[in-house]
């Protein structure tokens, strides 16, 4: 039986992908082409808007514009090798490339879990603190949060992948996933991989459960806050701009929660594969729809972008 194992020439390992169809296979290829294509247009799109438009020069908006740009790369991170895989006979990936893949892959998706934060924080400040907006809310304190953000993904990250290459490979080279995830890796290790499970385990944990307890604690305090307005117009423009924000959060938090806080013995290639595609191609394409459609700012924003491009014409 073969070794694979990271300190060694590296081997190939084979991505199974979704299913075993050619026909399905150019369905779902055609499917998620044209969901990338709209990822990458819409968060591009959401990044120059902001950009362009001094108006948008907020915090809420400069921690839209890095969800934005997390969304479009670890899109790109996982989507168009799934579409090579499902297009050509090759479905390998190299030991190299497949750890790549998940070291980005976990730094990215941990950033986002913080940047959602941080936007839940920049809302409860809005709306429970108002007069100590700016101050809470300066320049250097945004910075400060997305900087912890990009910290915490690349501590988890770096965890992940030391942890993973210990590991030697000699059960198969065969991952039945349609990218280098962390349970359908290590159940192909002929190690004991219970240490290892409990430290990625508690890292992904923690990185979930902080973040989202921040954010439900921010939302329960800023519904209170809401509540107790007298002005029905008032109630009706705070709701408005967080129901975006915790709709977003709610569909990322929702399938990551599901996929990653379970032990790899549980898991389940058919539900494990459609939360994968929820959240690694899915909701990279809805987030710039779900801020752009619900919010009239953005709406705005764009308009005014497109009349100063047909003025300097």
């Amino acid at each position: 039986m073969n070794t694979w194992n990271y300190t060694n020439e590296p081997d190939d390992f084979i991505l199974m992908g979704l299913t075993d169809s050619k026909e399905v296979q150019l369905v779902l290829s055609v499917l998620f082409l044209l969901i990338y294509l709209v990822t990458v247009l819409g968060n591009t799109g959401m990044i120059l808007i902001i950009c362009l438009d001094a108006q948008l020069h907020i915090p809420m908006y400069f921690f839209l514009t890095h969800l934005s740009f997390l969304d479009l790369s670890y899109s790109t991170i996982v989507t168009p090798k799934t579409l090579e895989n499902m297009l050509t006979s090759t479905k390998t990936i190299s030991f190299m490339g497949c750890f790549t893949q998940m070291y980005f892959f976990v730094l990215l998706a941990g950033a986002e879990c913080f940047i959602l934060t941080s936007m839940a924080i920049d809302r409860f400040v809005a709306i429970c603190n108002p007069l100590h907006y700016p101050v809470l809310m300066s320049t250097k304190h945004c910075h400060a949060l997305l900087f912890g953000s990009y910290m915490i993904g690349a501590v988890d990250s770096c965890v992940y992948v030391l942890c993973m290459s210990t590991l030697n490979f000699c059960n198969s080279n065969i991952i039945h996933h349609f990218f280098c995830d962390t349970s359908p890796v290590l159940i192909l290790s002929c190690n004991d991989t219970y240490d290892i499970e409990i430290i990625i385990f508690i890292f992904a944990g923690s990185t979930l459960l902080v973040s989202f307890i921040t954010v439900s604690a921010s939302y329960v305090s800023i519904f209170s806050t809401i509540l107790k307005l007298s002005s029905t117009s008032g109630k009706q423009k705070a709701f408005s701009t967080c129901a975006s924000h915790l709709l977003g959060v709610t569909i990322f938090y929702g399938t990551m929660i599901f996929t990653y806080l379970k032990p790899s013995k549980s898991y389940s290639l058919g539900k494990d594969q459609v939360a994968s595609v929820f959240y690694t191609i899915v909701i990279p394409m809805l987030n710039p729809l779900i801020y752009s459609l619900r919010n009239k700012e953005v709406k705005s924003s764009l308009i005014r972008v497109i009349e100063k491009m047909k003025g300097s014409k």
